[in-house]
C-alpha cells in the first residue's frame, strides 16, 4: 500500500535548484580552505610531517560513497576541524586516484572512510571513527592530537588494569574504530573479548557504557553463547532509556538494532518486548532530534523498520507514513550536494525496507540528474527491482550503474557487481555473463593496481561466484575463455609482483 508519493517528492521550483548548487559552492570554499595533500605522493607526505614535526591525518574514501559526502558535509566543512588541520598534514586518499590500493594495502585501509591519524615518524595513533556525530569526531581528534601515546600502547596498559590511565585514553578506547575489518590493535576473533574486559576495567560512567555496548555488538556478531542475555537485555534497556546515554550513543543505538535484540530475546517473549519498546522509544527521540545529522535521524527511521520486521512482521501503515513523513521533510531540507549524496542513500533505503519502494524509486530516479556519482543510486535502484522479482530490470539497473561509473577501481567494483548480479539472476544467459566478465578483465589489464587491496577483494568475489556458476562444467566455454583472458592479464606481471599470485587465483577454486 502506497501513501501520497506525490505529495512526498513533490517537484522541486526553479529557486529550490538553485539553492543545492548554492550550498554545494559554500561547501567546496569550505573544503579548499583545508590545505589537502592530493598527490598520490604518501611517502612526501611523511617526510614533510616529519621535517615539520606534525601528525599526519590520512583520509580514505571515494567521491560516490555516501557515509564519505556525509564526513564532508557534517565534519570536513566545520571551522573547528578546518582551524585543526593546521596542526596536521592532512592527506586526502581518493580510492579511484594512481597507486590508492597499493596504498591502501599499506595502510591496511579497505572501507571507505576509513581516517587515520599518525605521529610524524609513521607510528598509527588512532583510528578515528567516521559514524559519529561531529561533536564526538571532534572531541575525539582533540584528544588524538594531544595523545602522547599510540592508542596500541593505551590499550596495553588498560588490559593491565588501566590504574595510570585518565577519562581521555578511557575515551580514545571507547571511540576507537573498533568495527573497522582492517584495525590492528586485536585480532578479529579476540574483538568482543577485549571490548568486554575493557568494559569492566573501565571507571563507571559513559566510556564504560560505550564500550559496554560495543562488546554486545561484537558479541552478537561472534554468537557468544555464554554471555548473560538476560542480565545483558537489563543494561541495555536502561541505557536506551537513558536520553543523554542514547544521544552519545547514537551511532551504536541506531545501528543492528534488530540483530542485536534478535540474539539477546527469544522470539515472542516479555523480554523482547520490553527490548524493543525501550528501543523504538529512544530511535523516535533521535529521529525527531534536530541537532544531529539528517542521515543518523534517518538512520534512526531504518532501525525502526528493521524492528518491526522482527519476528516475520512487517511495517504498519502508521510507521509507513511516518517513513513517508520523515523521509520527505529530511529530504526536501537537504541542500548540500555532499549530503545529498548521503541523504537521499539513507531515505531510499528507507523507504524500500518499509515496502515503499515505488517511493524509493520515486526519489532515486529524480535523484540520477542531480547527483554527481549517479550510478550509486542506480544500483539501488537495481536492488528495488531485485526485490520485487524483476529480474530482468534489477540487470538491467547493475548494467547501466557498471557503465555510468568513472573511476578504475569504482569500475572495477561496479562491473564484479554486476557479474555477479547477472550469475545470481540470469545464469542461463551465457553470453551476457561472457561479454560483462571480458569487459571487467580488460579494465583489469588496463589498471596498474587491479589485484591490490578493494580491487582484488572483489575480483575474487567475481571470481568465487564464476567458478561456482561452472560447477560441474556446465559453462565450461565461457569459463575458458575468460580464463585465457586473465592468464594473459597475469602473465604480463613481473613475477617479484605480489598481484601476480592474487591474479592467478581469481578463478581457481
Amino acid at each position: 500500500m502506497k501513501f501520497l508519493p506525490t505529495l512526498v517528492f513533490s517537484l522541486l521550483t526553479a529557486a529550490q535548484l538553485v539553492q543545492p548548487a548554492l550550498a554545494a559552492d559554500k561547501a567546496s570554499a569550505q573544503a579548499a580552505a583545508i590545505d589537502w595533500r592530493k598527490d598520490n605522493n604518501v611517502e612526501a607526505a611523511f617526510a614533510a610531517a616529519k621535517a615539520a614535526n606534525k601528525p599526519l591525518f590520512l583520509y580514505w574514501g571515494a567521491v560516490w560513497c555516501p557515509p564519505c559526502n556525509q564526513v564532508k558535509a557534517t565534519i570536513f566543512n566545520r571551522q573547528e576541524f578546518i582551524d585543526k588541520s593546521r596542526h596536521f598534514i592532512p592527506v586526502y586518499l581518493d580510492g579511484d586516484s594512481p597507486g590508492a590500493q597499493k596504498y591502501a594495502a599499506q595502510f591496511k585501509v579497505r572501507g571507505y572512510p576509513t581516517m587515520i591519524l599518525f605521529r610524524p615518524d609513521g607510528t598509527e595513533l588512532t583510528r578515528l571513527p567516521g559514524e559519529v556525530d561531529s561533536e564526538r569526531y571532534l572531541q575525539v581528534l582533540t584528544l588524538a592530537l594531544n595523545s602522547a601515546a599510540p592508542v596500541s600502547e593505551t590499550l596495553k596498559l588498560a588490559l593491565a588494569g588501566g590504574k595510570t590511565l585518565k577519562a581521555d585514553d578511557w575515551s580514545l578506547l571507547a571511540d576507537y574504530s573498533w568495527d573497522d575489518p582492517q584495525q590492528k590493535l586485536v585480532p578479529q576473533k579476540e574483538i568482543a573479548a577485549t571490548l568486554s574486559k575493557l568494559a569492566e576495567l573501565a571507571p563507571a560512567g559513559l566510556n564504560a557504557t560505550r564500550l559496554y555496548l560495543k562488546s554486545l555488538y561484537a558479541q552478537a556478531g561472534a554468537k557468544n553463547a555464554a554471555l548473560d542475555k538476560a542480565q545483558a537485555t537489563d543494561k541495555l534497556i536502561k541505557a536506551l532509556s537513558d536520553v543523554k546515554v542514547a544521544r552519545d550513543n547514537l551511532d551504536l543505538v541506531a545501528g543492528s538494532a534488530a540483530e542485536l535484540t534478535e540474539f539477546l530475546t527469544a522470539s515472542g517473549s516479555d523480554s523482547r518486548h520490553k527490548l524493543v519498546t525501550a528501543w523504538n522509544a529512544a530511535l523516535q527521540k533521535l529521529a525527531d532530534d534536530q541537532t544531529i545529522s539528517k542521515t543518523d535521524r534517518l538512520g534512526a527511521v531504518v532501525a525502526e523498520i528493521a524492528l518491526a520486521k522482527l519476528d516475520g512482521g512487517k511495517p504498519t501503515p502508521a510507521l509507513q507514513k511516518e517513513v513517508q513523513k520523515r523521509v520527505g521533510s529530511i529530504e526536501q531540507a537537504t541542500t548540500d550536494s555532499y549530503e545529498r549524496q548521503s541523504v537521499v542513500s539513507s531515505a531510499a533505503y528507507a523507504l524500500g525496507n518499509a515496502g515503499l519502494l515505488d517511493d524509493s524509486d520515486n526519489l532515486l530516479k529524480a535523484e540520477l540528474k542531480r547527483s554527481h556519482s549517479p550510478y550509486y543510486f542506480m544500483s539501488t535502484l537495481g536492488s528495488n527491482a531485485k526485490k520485487r522479482g524483476d529480474k530482468a530490470g534489477a540487470v538491467n539497473w547493475y548494467e547501466q550503474a557498471y557503465n555510468a561509473s568513472k573511476g578504475p577501481a569504482t569500475r572495477l567494483q561496479w562491473g564484479s557487481n554486476y557479474v555477479v548480479s547477472l550469475v545470481d539472476l540470469t545464469p542461463a544467459d551465457a553470453p551476457r555473463i561472457e561479454k560483462a566478465v571480458s569487459s571487467v578483465f580488460d579494465e583489469a589489464g588496463k589498471t596498474d593496481t587491479a589485484f591490490y587491496e578493494r580491487n582484488r577483494a572483489y575480483l575474487e568475489k567475481m571470481g568465487k561466484k564464476l567458478v561456482e556458476w561452472n560447477k560441474d562444467g556446465k559453462h565450461q566455454p565461457v569459463f575458458a575463455k575468460v580464463k585465457s583472458q586473465l592468464d594473459g592479464i597475469c602473465n604480463k606481471l613481473p613475477s617479484g609482483d605480489p598481484q601476480k599470485a592474487s591474479c592467478q587465483g581469481i578463478l581457481k577454486g
